[in-house]
C-alpha cells in the first residue's frame, strides 16, 4: 500500500486539491449538480470558507445580517416573544427613522444619529419604555380593565386581532378605521339603553400607527383613557401618555411590541386568577376552620352537660 501511494504522489495531489480542480474542470458549478466525490466535498468546503471570509471583511464597513441573523417568524401562528430585546428590534427594522427634514424636534432625545439622511432610533431607549409599556398593560389586565388595540393599516389587521385574542374576554381591537365620536359621543353612535347598561370607554388604548389615529387620541385625552403607541421620528412623543420610540411602519415591529403587551396582559390575567382561586381557598379554609371550631365547642358543651347530669344524678342518690 504505501509503494502504491509513493509511486503516484502528484496524480493525487492534483485529484484532491480542490482549486486546481475547479479552476481547471468544465465541470458545471456545485448549485448546479449533486455531490458526487471527494473532491466535490472539498470544492464547498473551500467556497463556504470563501464566503465567510468574505462576509467577516465586509461586516466592517455595513451590515453584517444573514440568513440566520434577519427577522423571520417561528411558525406559521405568528408566536410573539416575550421579552424585548435589541437584537429582535434591530432584526426588525426597528432603528429606522424617517429623513431628517421630517423629524419632529420633541424627538430630539430618542434619536441616535443620522445615517444616509435618514434619523436612526435610539434603541436602549425603547427597550425600558416597551417594559414600563408592558408593566401598565399587566397591571391593567390584573385590575379587570378593558385593553383596545388600535391598527388600521391593511398589514396590521392580523396583529390587533392576534393580539386582542391573546387577552381574552377583556380584549378588543379596531382594524379598519376609527370612527370619529367613539369615546366622546357614545349616544349618537349607540342606543340610550346600550350607552348606559355597556361600558364603551376602553382602561386603556394601545395604538400601532398613531398619526393615522389622530383623532383617537384626541377622544382617549378627553376621555382620560392613557395610550400607548408606537411613535417614529416625524411624531410628537407627548401626544400620547406611554410612547415606545420605534418604526411605526414596520409590521415586524408592531407585532413584536403588540405581542409583548399582549403577553404582559395574558401574564396579568393569569395573576389574577390564580388570586382568586387562592382567596377561594382562603375562604373555604376558613370557612371549615369555623365548622371544625363549632364542632369542637358542640362536643365540649355536650361533655360538659353530660358531666353536670352525672354529678346531679349522684348526689340524688346520695340522698
Amino acid at each position: 500500500m504505501s509503494l502504491a501511494r509513493a509511486a503516484h504522489p502528484p496524480v493525487l495531489r492534483l485529484a484532491r486539491c480542490p482549486v486546481l480542480v475547479r479552476r481547471y474542470s468544465d465541470k458545471p458549478p456545485l448549485g448546479d449538480r449533486p455531490l458526487r466525490s471527494f473532491e466535490d466535498w472539498s470544492e464547498l468546503q473551500v467556497k463556504r470558507a470563501e464566503v465567510g471570509t468574505l462576509i467577516d471583511i465586509l461586516s466592517n464597513y455595513g451590515s453584517n445580517r444573514r440568513q440566520e441573523t434577519a427577522f423571520r417568524l417561528r411558525d406559521g401562528n405568528r408566536r410573539p416573544v416575550p421579552n424585548a430585546t435589541v437584537s429582535s428590534l434591530l432584526a426588525a427594522g426597528a432603528h429606522f427613522g424617517h429623513a431628517t427634514s421630517r423629524m419632529n424636534p420633541n424627538f430630539m432625545p430618542y434619536a441616535y444619529g443620522v445615517r444616509a439622511n435618514s434619523t436612526i432610533i435610539d434603541l436602549d431607549h425603547t427597550v425600558p419604555l416597551l417594559r414600563r409599556a408592558a408593566n401598565l398593560v399587566r397591571a391593567v389586565a390584573y385590575a379587570g380593565g378593558q385593553i383596545l388595540f388600535v391598527g388600521t393599516r391593511p398589514d396590521l389587521r392580523q396583529v390587533v386581532k392576534s393580539a386582542a385574542g391573546r387577552i381574552g374576554k377583556q380584549g378588543y381591537y379596531i382594524s379598519d378605521r376609527w370612527i370619529p365620536g367613539t369615546l366622546t359621543n357614545t349616544s349618537e353612535l349607540y342606543s340610550q339603553q346600550t350607552a348606559k347598561e355597556t361600558l364603551c370607554v376602553p382602561d386603556l388604548v394601545i395604538l400601532l400607527n398613531p398619526l393615522s389615529n389622530i383623532t383617537c387620541i384626541r377622544e382617549c385625552a378627553i376621555a382620560h383613557v392613557p395610550t400607548i403607541a408606537i411613535t417614529d421620528s416625524d411624531s410628537d412623543p407627548r401626544i400620547v401618555m406611554y410612547p415606545i420610540p420605534a418604526n411605526d411602519e414596520s409590521p415586524q415591529t408592531a407585532e413584536i411590541v403588540a405581542g409583548i403587551l399582549s403577553i404582559a396582559g395574558r401574564e396579568g390575567l393569569a395573576l389574577r386568577m390564580e388570586d382568586e382561586v387562592m382567596d377561594e381557598e382562603t375562604k373555604h379554609n376558613e370557612i371549615d376552620d369555623e365548622l371544625w371550631d363549632y364542632v369542637e365547642r358542640a362536643k365540649r358543651d355536650g361533655f360538659e352537660e353530660s358531666d353536670s347530669e352525672g354529678e346531679s344524678t349522684g348526689q340524688h342518690f346520695d340522698h
